[in-house]
């Protein structure tokens, strides 16, 4: 199949399919145009921010790289990622390997609530199968090792694919799955010197303690090995939450040919310019996204990149709002490099507690207001290592991690840190007027 058009919907209730546009790959073939349809241009709502209802061909940002493929605004994260293309790649075999068909082979089940289809009349997506259940979780990871090694496929292990395995972005293995009836996102060991799974629940609920909203998971336990079940947060029982990436939102609000400051600070703004204010979530949301980077810093999570922080919108059709969806990949990448894929302040991308306070006003907080965030995350922090214990984290990995999160680097500054010496100095007070009478 060779794609030159397809066509976008809406998914929110997946009964009731809502058309969006075209959308047409450019002839460049470097990326994917959208154009509304009229109706969706009457009654629906704005993807992204940079796609506002207007009858214009709406085509990728001019200031992209040249080797890079992008469909425009919130429509690339309907894309499956270097995991998705990889499966898609191996399984589908499609004959050309453009972005369209990447878009057309990820399904039906892809991130937030946006599906395409090859019909303007009718939702006819890609259909990849049922989707795999808790108890096939096993069989799932031998076909992902497979998958991983390059080796061929039986007719029961590519159904057992199809139905989970490439809508979601990520480089590393993962399908989704069901538990409960609900959708869960499975991500499997990959030959890391540590049991990363378990790590990575461990360091997700560590981050709870933190007072950071986080996806829900659990440990599920393979022969030899375990594996890690997220929640996911784009879904509502049967209806689908509009969900659209940082790095999206980002460029969404950046100058056409500028580039866009992938960053924490940069977020932190768009939440609070278009965030949901009911109840001041859009304050309390980039209070939060400063607790996460913080807590990044300090558990030497440095794989922090746009893809690995979402939004949500929640009531597209009544407000556009955006909401902070809870926290997930968050784990140690015990690499000690010493900079986040995120910017943190004015320093770029240093691992640094100073760098992380020198813009703390983009998150709404007073440099006092800021110092204490840091320190209750410091103090969730230091206990780390019991935490990790008591979920079952080796001595062996618990070390290696100790390596860095505890090594000189983190460790001083988690002990260096001081509050005070972010405390407003008292306002001075005027001296008196010598000619005013008493």
């Amino acid at each position: 199949m060779r794609l030159e058009n397809l066509y976008l919907w809406y998914l929110g209730d997946p009964a009731e399919p809502r058309y969006v546009g075209e959308l047409r790959l450019i002839s460049t073939g470097k990326g994917v145009s959208l154009r509304y349809g009229d109706a969706w241009r009457e009654n629906g709502f704005a993807l992204s921010e940079d796609l506002p209802l207007v009858d214009i061909e709406y085509l990728p940002p001019s200031r992209l790289n040249a080797d890079t493929q992008r469909a425009v605004g919130a429509v690339d994260d309907a894309r499956p990622d270097r995991w998705g293309e990889k499966v898609i790649r191996f399984v589908d075999k499609p004959r050309r390997l453009s972005l369209m068909e990447y878009l057309y082979y990820a399904g039906d089940d892809r991130f937030g609530a946006l599906g395409v289809s090859t019909s303007s009349e009718i939702y006819t997506p890609r259909y990849g199968g049922p989707l795999p259940r808790l108890e096939q979780a096993q069989q799932l990871s031998e076909v992902v090792a497979k998958i991983e090694a390059s080796e061929p496929l039986s007719e029961i292990e590519t159904r057992i694919i199809a139905g989970g395995g490439s809508p979601l972005g990520g480089a590393k293995p993962k399908a989704l799955i069901g538990i409960n009836g609900e959708q869960w996102v499975i991500k499997f060991f990959n030959n890391e010197p540590v049991d990363s799974p378990l790590i990575e629940h461990a360091t997700m609920t560590l981050a709870k303690c933190a007072n950071i909203k986080v996806a829900e998971t659990q440990v599920i336990s393979l022969a030899g090995e375990n594996a890690i079940a997220v929640r996911r947060f784009d879904r509502r029982g049967k209806f689908r939450v509009h969900s659209i990436s940082a790095g999206t939102a980002i460029r969404a609000a950046t100058a056409e040919g500028e580039e866009p400051e992938m960053g924490y600070p940069e977020l932190a703004r768009i939440l609070r310019r278009i965030g949901d204010t009911t109840d001041e979530t859009n304050q309390k949301d980039a209070f939060e996204l400063f607790r996460r980077m913080v807590f990044n810093i300090l558990v030497d999570n440095t794989d922090d990149h746009e893809k690995n922080h979402a939004l949500l919108v929640p009531n597209p059709f009544a407000n556009e709002r955006l909401q902070l969806a809870p926290a997930y990949d968050v784990l140690p990448t015990n690499s000690g490099q010493g900079y986040q894929e995120f910017s943190c302040g004015k320093d770029g991308r240093d691992s640094t507690l100073e760098n992380a306070m020198s813009q703390c006003e983009a998150f709404g907080l007073t440099p006092p207001q800021a110092a204490l965030e840091v320190a209750a995350v410091i103090k969730v922090v230091n206990n780390w290592q019991a935490h990790f214990a008591t979920l079952g984290v080796s001595i062996g990995d618990i070390e290696s991690l100790a390596e860095r999160i505890d090594g000189e680097e983190l460790l001083s500054q988690r002990t260096a840190f001081d509050p005070t010496r972010y405390q407003m100095a008292p306002p001075k007070r005027k001296k008196a007027n010598p000619f005013r009478r008493s």
